[in-house]
């Protein structure tokens, strides 16, 4: 459950989105990842922190660049993760938006104080 939260929380500012959607078409460096979204290479370090912090994002060391990537099966057990908790099935206890006079959640609480 954690995991899922993190991958929402990280994913949750658009430059992180668009990070990620730039590097599911392609692997790049923090130069060119800043060039691409016209943001400054340390605001690209700093979210690609926070992507791999989520588990999101990798990086491979090639010569003197780290190229970034992403861990697509996480986002795919992401994806099943949401699609099952989709399918949850309202329980019958719960407030409901027809008739749901009578339930307690719903009735104003009385003032004692007056």
């Amino acid at each position: 459950m954690a995991e899922i939260l993190e991958i929402f929380k990280a994913l949750s500012d658009e430059n992180r989105y668009n990070l990620v959607s730039l590097l599911l078409k392609h692997d790049y460096c923090v130069g060119a990842l800043a060039r691409k979204l016209n943001i400054s290479e340390s605001a690209v370090s700093q979210h690609l922190k926070i992507l791999r912090n989520a588990s999101i994002v990798k990086g491979d060391k090639r010569g003197y660049y780290t190229h970034y990537w992403v861990d697509r099966n996480l986002l795919s057990e992401a994806g099943i993760q949401i699609i099952e908790f989709s399918k949850t099935t309202p329980s019958d206890d719960g407030c409901h938006k027809n008739g749901s006079k009578g339930h307690s959640c719903c009735r104003k609480e009385e003032d004692n104080n007056v």
